[in-house]
Protein backbone atom coordinates (compact mmCIF):
# COMPACT_ATOMS: atom_id res chain seq x y z
CA UNK A 1 0.00 0.00 0.00
CA UNK A 2 1.15 3.31 -0.84
CA UNK A 3 1.05 6.38 1.26
CA UNK A 4 -2.01 7.61 -0.56
CA UNK A 5 -3.83 4.34 0.22
CA UNK A 6 -2.88 4.54 3.89
CA UNK A 7 -4.09 8.17 4.02
CA UNK A 8 -7.40 7.24 2.39
CA UNK A 9 -7.75 4.33 4.84
CA UNK A 10 -7.11 6.64 7.82
CA UNK A 11 -9.60 9.15 6.50
CA UNK A 12 -12.18 6.35 6.13
CA UNK A 13 -11.59 5.06 9.68
CA UNK A 14 -11.85 8.62 11.05
CA UNK A 15 -15.02 9.10 9.06
CA UNK A 16 -16.52 5.88 10.50
CA UNK A 17 -15.60 6.94 14.08
CA UNK A 18 -17.11 10.35 13.44
CA UNK A 19 -20.27 8.75 12.03
CA UNK A 20 -20.60 6.47 15.11
CA UNK A 21 -20.12 9.43 17.47
CA UNK A 22 -22.68 11.56 15.58
CA UNK A 23 -25.11 8.57 15.46
CA UNK A 24 -24.82 8.12 19.25
CA UNK A 25 -25.42 11.86 19.86
CA UNK A 26 -28.40 11.84 17.51
CA UNK A 27 -29.80 8.75 19.28
CA UNK A 28 -29.60 10.58 22.65
CA UNK A 29 -31.23 13.63 21.06
CA UNK A 30 -34.01 11.38 19.73
CA UNK A 31 -34.63 10.11 23.31
CA UNK A 32 -34.88 13.68 24.63
CA UNK A 33 -37.21 14.67 21.82
CA UNK A 34 -39.35 11.57 22.52
CA UNK A 35 -39.70 12.66 26.19
CA UNK A 36 -40.62 16.16 25.08
CA UNK A 37 -43.19 14.69 22.70
CA UNK A 38 -44.83 12.71 25.56
CA UNK A 39 -44.89 15.84 27.74
CA UNK A 40 -46.39 17.95 24.96
CA UNK A 41 -49.04 15.27 24.31
CA UNK A 42 -50.03 15.27 28.02
CA UNK A 43 -50.05 19.06 28.23
CA UNK A 44 -53.59 19.65 26.83
CA UNK A 45 -55.13 17.25 29.38
CA UNK A 46 -53.18 18.83 32.20
CA UNK A 47 -54.13 22.32 31.04
CA UNK A 48 -57.79 21.26 30.83
CA UNK A 49 -57.62 20.07 34.45
CA UNK A 50 -55.90 23.30 35.53
CA UNK A 51 -58.49 25.42 33.75
CA UNK A 52 -61.35 23.39 35.26
CA UNK A 53 -59.89 23.81 38.76
CA UNK A 54 -59.34 27.51 38.13
CA UNK A 55 -62.94 27.86 36.99
CA UNK A 56 -64.17 26.02 40.09
CA UNK A 57 -62.02 28.24 42.30
CA UNK A 58 -63.37 31.40 40.67
CA UNK A 59 -66.93 30.10 41.03
CA UNK A 60 -66.38 29.32 44.74
CA UNK A 61 -64.81 32.75 45.21
CA UNK A 62 -67.86 34.38 43.63
CA UNK A 63 -70.19 32.34 45.88
CA UNK A 64 -68.17 33.29 48.95
CA UNK A 65 -68.18 36.93 47.96
CA UNK A 66 -71.94 36.86 47.40
CA UNK A 67 -72.40 35.22 50.81
CA UNK A 68 -70.23 37.86 52.49
CA UNK A 69 -72.18 40.63 50.75
CA UNK A 70 -75.48 39.07 51.87
CA UNK A 71 -74.28 38.84 55.47
CA UNK A 72 -73.05 42.43 55.36
CA UNK A 73 -76.47 43.55 54.13
CA UNK A 74 -78.04 41.63 57.02
CA UNK A 75 -75.65 43.27 59.50
CA UNK A 76 -76.08 46.78 58.11
CA UNK A 77 -79.17 47.57 60.24
CA UNK A 78 -77.21 46.51 63.31
CA UNK A 79 -74.45 48.97 62.43
CA UNK A 80 -77.05 51.70 61.90
CA UNK A 81 -78.60 50.90 65.28
CA UNK A 82 -75.20 51.02 66.96
CA UNK A 83 -74.54 54.36 65.25
CA UNK A 84 -77.92 55.68 66.41
CA UNK A 85 -77.25 54.52 69.96
CA UNK A 86 -73.85 56.18 69.84
CA UNK A 87 -75.30 59.47 68.66
CA UNK A 88 -78.10 59.27 71.26
CA UNK A 89 -75.61 58.63 74.06
CA UNK A 90 -73.44 61.45 72.78
CA UNK A 91 -76.46 63.81 72.84
CA UNK A 92 -77.45 62.56 76.29
CA UNK A 93 -73.95 62.99 77.68
CA UNK A 94 -73.65 66.46 76.18
CA UNK A 95 -76.99 67.41 77.81
CA UNK A 96 -75.67 66.03 81.11
CA UNK A 97 -72.58 68.16 80.69
CA UNK A 98 -74.80 71.19 80.12
CA UNK A 99 -76.88 70.41 83.23
CA UNK A 100 -73.73 69.86 85.28
CA UNK A 101 -72.28 73.14 84.11
CA UNK A 102 -75.48 75.00 84.99
CA UNK A 103 -75.60 73.32 88.44
CA UNK A 104 -71.98 74.22 88.99
CA UNK A 105 -72.72 77.82 88.08
CA UNK A 106 -75.70 77.88 90.47
CA UNK A 107 -73.76 76.28 93.34
CA UNK A 108 -70.80 78.57 92.82
CA UNK A 109 -73.05 81.45 93.88
CA UNK A 110 -74.13 79.55 97.02
CA UNK A 111 -70.54 78.68 97.81
CA UNK A 112 -69.56 82.31 97.65
CA UNK A 113 -72.39 83.17 100.09
CA UNK A 114 -71.48 80.39 102.51
CA UNK A 115 -67.79 81.28 102.33
CA UNK A 116 -68.63 84.91 102.90
CA UNK A 117 -70.79 84.10 105.96
CA UNK A 118 -68.51 81.29 107.20
CA UNK A 119 -71.51 78.94 107.14
CA UNK A 120 -69.77 75.96 105.50
CA UNK A 121 -68.64 74.46 108.81
CA UNK A 122 -72.05 75.06 110.38
CA UNK A 123 -73.92 73.32 107.54
CA UNK A 124 -71.43 70.44 107.65
CA UNK A 125 -71.91 70.04 111.42
CA UNK A 126 -75.70 69.96 111.08
CA UNK A 127 -75.46 67.42 108.25
CA UNK A 128 -73.11 65.18 110.28
CA UNK A 129 -75.35 65.39 113.36
CA UNK A 130 -78.44 64.53 111.31
CA UNK A 131 -76.62 61.55 109.75
CA UNK A 132 -75.57 60.21 113.18
CA UNK A 133 -79.09 60.63 114.51
CA UNK A 134 -80.60 58.66 111.60
CA UNK A 135 -77.99 55.91 111.92
CA UNK A 136 -78.63 55.60 115.65
CA UNK A 137 -82.39 55.31 115.06
CA UNK A 138 -81.82 52.63 112.40
CA UNK A 139 -79.59 50.67 114.79
CA UNK A 140 -82.22 50.82 117.56
CA UNK A 141 -84.92 49.60 115.19
CA UNK A 142 -82.65 46.77 113.97
CA UNK A 143 -81.85 45.73 117.56
CA UNK A 144 -85.52 45.80 118.50
CA UNK A 145 -86.43 43.56 115.55
CA UNK A 146 -83.68 41.08 116.33
CA UNK A 147 -84.76 40.99 120.01
CA UNK A 148 -88.39 40.32 118.97
CA UNK A 149 -87.27 37.63 116.56
CA UNK A 150 -85.34 35.74 119.29
CA UNK A 151 -88.35 35.42 121.68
Amino acid sequence: MTLVGIGVLLIGVAFIILAIFIGHALNNLAGVLSGIDKTVKQLPNQLDNVFKETGNMISESNNTLADVNDKLHQLSPLFYIVGDVGSATRKFSSSLVDVTDSMKTKTDGGKEVSDGNKLGGLYGSFALGYYWLKKRQEMKVAQGESANGNR
